[in-house]
């Protein structure tokens, strides 16, 4: 399957290697578990950008009413 331009990217940061990557979402857990296995021994080095996945935990919270909707 090849991702076409509404595919949902999402960045992929590793501070060791000093390298950003966009994946497509459906492909974040794979891409993320071979960098760290390939690269760093399998030790959690590359993750998705970390200002990335807490406007994710924003969202699911909120969409969980666990967020005040004044915050």
């Amino acid at each position: 399957m090849t991702p076409d331009d509404t595919d949902p990217a999402v960045p992929i940061h590793c501070p060791d290697c000093e390298t950003t990557s966009r994946v497509p979402l459906d492909r974040v857990a794979e891409t993320i578990d071979r960098h760290n296995d390939q690269l760093h021994d399998g030790e959690d080095v590359a993750r998705v950008d970390p200002d990335v996945a807490d406007q994710i935990a924003n969202l699911i919270a909120a969409d969980m009413g666990l967020l005040d909707e004044e915050s």
